[in-house]
């Protein structure tokens, strides 16, 4: 039997009708050669049943506990999958029916790329974007390029951005693989961030897709400021950091990042939510000596240089810096 061109995983917890809502948009697809990998993490409210009678291949993986996001992909991948290329889409993002057809054409175009970002769609405001690629700034913060901005600010033509937002992420299987995946430590949010920076410094790349788009509710199961994402997202950011920026930049970007650190504990302390945040901290120092083991492995594999990794980074305040990101660098045609 011949394989699918992709293997689209989808990691479901509790996503209720929305899981059934991205059966439907995958249904519509133009573009048929997939299958489709649902790893359910233990969910109480049987939306899993939204795999039964599809019209395309799927298989339900149903897990007795809930192992966290990245845990779940890397087991469909080293598993289930079967494709050339792995698309991860959440449960909560609804990709266009032209969506695949597009990514088909642009990997048929660009064969030296290892990753593709969609372009993200608030599906509560259509007319603004939810992300154009993920930005990463030299403080060690990250977020979605253009997240809020208004869709016209899209490029039209591919652009290569920092990292892809796993929302909606298209990678080679074997680049994926060869990389160890997402790291299974840090259960939810910024494994996406942490899997783009080790590609970058393993020579690869990631580049963003205008007209792959995806419809997505953004943080629609642990929600945007739950103390959940804060935890996760404070305690991550700190190991990404760590693992990943190279020898050469950390006398120069480590005072950027602590000073980063305090900020975001004035911040914290002002909201009343000082005590998680500092519990993030704590809790990622507590694992340093693990990360300090990865980032040896990381580094002694590293053949991006300092300049071309730090020519990537964002150095302007967030608001500020999507629109010159993509100006920078757009492709002409």
């Amino acid at each position: 039997m011949k394989s699918p061109f992709f293997s689209i995983v989808i990691v479901n917890y509790n996503a209720g009708a929305m899981l059934s809502k991205v059966m439907s948009a995958l249904a519509q697809q133009t573009y048929k050669n997939f299958e489709v990998i649902v790893v359910d993490n233990h969910s109480q409210d049987n939306s899993w049943r939204a795999t039964e009678n599809v019209p395309f291949p799927c298989h339900l993986v149903q897990l007795s506990d809930n192992i966290g996001f990245a845990c779940a992909n890397n087991l469909a991948v080293k598993n289930h999958v079967k494709g050339e290329w792995l698309f991860l889409l959440n449960p909560d993002a609804y990709p266009e029916p032209e969506c695949l057809e597009a990514i088909v054409k642009n990997i048929n175009q660009v064969p030296d790329v290892d990753c593709f970002a969609c372009t993200l769609i608030d599906a509560n405001q259509p007319s603004q974007l939810d992300g154009l690629g993920d930005a990463y700034h030299i403080s060690g913060l990250h977020w979605r390029n253009g997240h809020g901005a208004p869709c016209c600010i899209a490029p039209k033509y591919p652009v290569e951005v920092f990292s892809a937002c796993a929302a909606a992420a298209i990678y080679r299987t074997e680049t994926y693989r060869r990389l160890g995946g997402f790291d299974e430590t840090y259960f939810a949010y910024s494994e996406d961030v942490d899997l783009g920076f080790r590609l970058r410094l393993a020579g690869g790349k990631s580049v963003l897709l205008p007209d792959a788009k995806v419809h997505h509710v953004g943080s629609a199961i642990t929600g945007r400021s739950s103390d959940f994402s804060i935890y996760h997202g404070h305690r991550n950011l700190t190991w990404t950091f760590i693992k990943n920026v190279p020898n050469p930049l950390i006398p120069f970007l480590l005072p950027v990042h602590l000073v980063m650190v305090l900020y975001m504990g004035v911040f914290f302390a002002a909201s009343g939510r000082f005590r998680l945040y500092m519990r993030a901290k704590i809790d990622a120092f507590k694992q340093i000596r693990s990360q300090l083991l990865r980032r040896k492995e990381i580094q002694r594999q590293r053949v991006c240089s300092s300049l071309d990794l730090l020519r990537m980074m964002s150095w302007l305040p967030r608001d500020s810096c999507a629109k010159a990101r993509i100006k920078k660098h757009a492709r002409s045609k």
